[in-house]
């Protein structure tokens, strides 16, 4: 990794993307840290502290993360890149159950760019709704409920209130736009580089809370951090390849086909979207009873005590299995078998010792099928791991080296030097006249 990125800064053009994408990401953190106006700077920083160290902190776990602890500081980039996750997700699947959508997505780069402006349009209306849930939140206290502090400096007011959710949707707008600067202009992978950004940003400080607050426990949060990376890494590169076969055949004049290639199947082809699925179900419950703090109604009495915080049995073992769950159903959704039976089909390709068409598709499907077992097991495991930390040992709410952050920081990062190395290889690339 630390090759690619010297011989990329030895390249002019490719000196120019990456300084260009590290002052799009200086630019983005600006704007975490910088605060809505209309929110008492000193009273929020009291609460902030207090949320982190304190069981409040659990609330907000994901979309906390996915803000780089910019969320509960109310700055301008507040909602961070969940409003776009969230509807990248909801079109994906709406693409399965619309027609529309799907005809879309078959029309190619005319269509998938249809489908962007879709999500663009879902995220600001997303954006609008979660700003406004977080404000009035805050304007009632329920945002920090254990600090007793005004965090607003007129929660009465209207008009600022109204102002507050305007910045925020239009800072998720430039967050968007950043991501898109970094797609078109940078390195490549612009949403997935900012929220690999924003999960990084709160490893030093939560690092710092655990050395100050216990050394052996620091050196084993290390340890363990060093060989969940070396795991995830295994597991993200591991692949099944299906070997295809095409036969050769004439058009016109000449002679097409007759090549080998193969399908690459991955362990984890779901990637981190079953774990954002499962939290953001689990959050659900977490809110109400935040939001409806009653010891009189007994099912708010039971989510209360069993799933508003992730130390308890039911919680854990709920969170594991809506993770296989979603493992299971995003997989189905995003790859077709029969689809790429019959595109194999229409092009010549076979898999040797497997007839063409449904005998293909129901081999995938089994392939699929097998590989998706130990995926969602180890999805929910990787996951598990700053729950039972915290449960165990007591752990920071935030555990620095939680199952969603290694996932997304391995992921990212594998693909960013892949894109860089491929520039790399455009550049340099020793053919035959040499």
């Amino acid at each position: 990794m630390l090759t690619a990125f010297t011989r990329a800064f030895r390249t002019p053009d490719l000196r120019k993307k990456l300084l260009f994408t590290l002052g799009i990401i200086a630019l983005f953190r600006l704007g975490s840290v910088l605060p809505t106006p209309g929110v008492h700077v000193e009273n929020l920083a009291l609460c902030y502290e207090g949320a982190r160290s304190g069981a409040s902190g659990n609330i907000y776990g994901m979309v906390q993360l996915f803000s780089g602890g910019a969320l509960l500081k109310l700055s301008v980039f507040a909602l961070g890149i969940m409003p776009y996750i969230t509807a990248s997700i909801i079109l994906q699947l709406l693409v399965v159950v619309i027609p529309r959508l799907e005809a879309l997505k078959k029309e190619g780069q005319a269509g998938q760019a249809k489908i962007t402006q879709y999500t663009r349009y879902l995220t600001i209306g997303l954006a609008i709704l979660q700003s406004t849930a977080f404000i009035a939140l805050a304007r009632t206290g329920q945002l920090f409920p254990d600090c007793q502090q005004d965090v607003l400096r007129d929660p009465d007011n209207i008009f600022g209130i109204v102002t507050m959710v305007v910045i925020m949707t239009a800072g998720t707008s430039v967050i968007m736009w950043l991501g898109e600067l970094i797609t078109d202009r940078g390195v490549g992978n612009g949403m997935s580089i900012l929220i690999f950004t924003q999960v990084v940003a709160v490893f030093p400080s939560e690092l710092t809370n655990i050395f100050q607050a216990n050394k052996f426990t620091f050196a084993v949060v290390m340890v363990v951090g060093v060989f969940m990376i070396a795991a995830v890494v295994f597991v993200e590169q591991a692949q099944r390849r299906i070997p295809v076969q095409y036969a050769k055949r004439m058009v016109g004049r000449r002679m097409y086909g007759g090549t080998s290639t193969y399908i690459p199947l991955k362990v984890n082809q779901a990637g981190i979207i079953p774990v954002i699925f499962a939290s953001s179900l689990l959050y659900l419950p977490q809110l109400i009873t935040s939001l409806f703090q009653s010891t009189e109604n007994p099912v708010l009495l039971w989510i209360s005590q069993n799933l508003a915080t992730g130390d308890t049995p039911i919680y854990m073992a709920t969170f594991f299995l809506l993770i296989v769950f979603f493992t299971y159903f995003y997989v189905s959704i995003t790859f077709n078998p029969a689809e790429i039976a019959d595109n194999m089909k229409k092009y010549g390709g076979f898999i040797p010792g497997i007839r063409p068409g449904r005998p293909t598709a129901e081999y995938l499907n089994f392939v699929l099928t097998r590989l998706t077992a130990p995926g969602a097991l180890y999805l929910g495991l990787i996951s598990m791991v700053p729950i039972v930390a915290l449960a165990v040992a007591g752990a920071s709410q935030n555990f620095p080296f939680g199952g969603t952050s290694i996932l997304i920081m391995v992921g990212v990062g594998l693909d960013t030097v892949k894109q860089i190395e491929s520039q790399l290889q455009q550049r340099n690339y020793e053919g035959f006249l040499r």
